[in-house]
């Protein structure tokens, strides 16, 4: 789908058709419509299909005056019930009348650009129109990161009362999440010191001001992400500790019981062999006495569960 908005009066508005100086947002365009915009840019086809491959990376890249800025963008989607963070290429490319975008996929920063609730956009200003995008991304990593914390502590609650797999494999997901935005940002952190440096694309001191935030922000979003990241992998380990000493305890306890049951059936299984010498005398001390196979299969109980308990009461 290809959409076409343009700044008038302070506002987004939608267009039917491409003017000078308004945006092209591109959103998993078809082969014609790459087509089409090929010939209205004036463009490589590969400007447009680079941010199509989702293996795409992080880069900067000039050609006939046209720029082409790809940057990896957060984005969420859900498996059954779980909330899954990954990331994906952005296209942005700056002509002398157009401002175009170009992704796989919605992006929520788009929609919100789309919808008007980002203000102060200036699609006739192309620079500060791409940084504001690049300040609202980083926005959205760390909005992200701290969604990811709060996800985190929950599933933790939960894995101390209920120790199941779905937890451990939510908190897998997770540290794979938080891989993915780290290398992520430090790719469009590289990206963004080259756009720094002024060689692609002319920078007023407005706008260096605005690319100073964006770095800002992406320098804290890959601080926290590694952090959350060291504390996710100790609290895995932590889990993974826990859950096989419970292992451990468990399997003591049912060593105990099946000593327990064992008792009774040894001792009226020994008391029970016909070993005897005569009918008048029996080769089994006590033998003609009933209980006794009772008192000592008692005595083997009563010593186990003082160990059980012994075992309860010094946790």
């Amino acid at each position: 789908m290809v959409d076409f908005f343009k700044t008038k009066e302070g506002k987004i508005v939608r267009l039917d058709k491409p003017e000078q100086n308004c945006w092209i947002n591109a959103s998993n365009p078809t082969d014609d419509e790459i087509s089409e915009l090929v010939n209205l840019l004036n463009v490589e086809e590969s400007f447009i299909k680079a941010a199509l491959d989702e293996e795409e990376t992080s880069r900067v890249e000039a050609e006939d005056g046209n720029v082409l800025v790809i940057v990896d963008v957060p984005y969420t989607h859900k498996d059954e019930d779980t909330v899954i963070y990954e990331t994906m290429p952005l296209g942005m490319i700056i002509t002398d009348d157009y401002f175009v975008t170009v992704c796989l996929r919605d992006f929520s920063v788009i929609n919100d650009i789309e919808d008007g609730y980002v203000k102060n956009i200036q699609t006739a200003h192309k620079t500060q129109f791409m940084l504001t995008l690049l300040l609202k991304t980083a926005n959205r990593y760390l909005q992200y990161l701290h969604q990811i914390d709060k996800y985190s502590i929950a599933i933790e609650k939960r894995l101390q009362v209920s120790m199941k797999n779905k937890e451990l494999i939510q908190m897998l997901d997770l540290e794979k999440s938080l891989i993915y935005f780290t290398t992520s940002l430090r790719a469009d952190e590289t990206t963004l010191n080259k756009i720094l440096k002024g060689r692609y694309i002319k920078l007023y001191e407005d706008d260096k001001d605005l690319l100073d935030d964006v770095l800002i922000e992406i320098a804290q979003a890959i601080e926290m992400s590694q952090i959350y990241s060291s504390i996710l992998i100790g609290t895995s380990d932590a889990m993974a500790s826990i859950i096989s000493n419970n292992l451990n305890i468990v399997m003591k306890r049912f060593t105990l019981i099946s000593i327990l049951f064992a008792i009774p059936s040894i001792v009226t299984g020994f008391y029970g062999m016909n070993i005897a010498l005569s009918d008048e005398v029996s080769s089994l001390p006590l033998a003609h006495f009933w209980w006794v196979p009772l008192v000592i299969s008692a005595v083997g109980i009563l010593i186990t569960w003082l160990i059980l308990r012994n075992d309860r009461m010094m946790k």
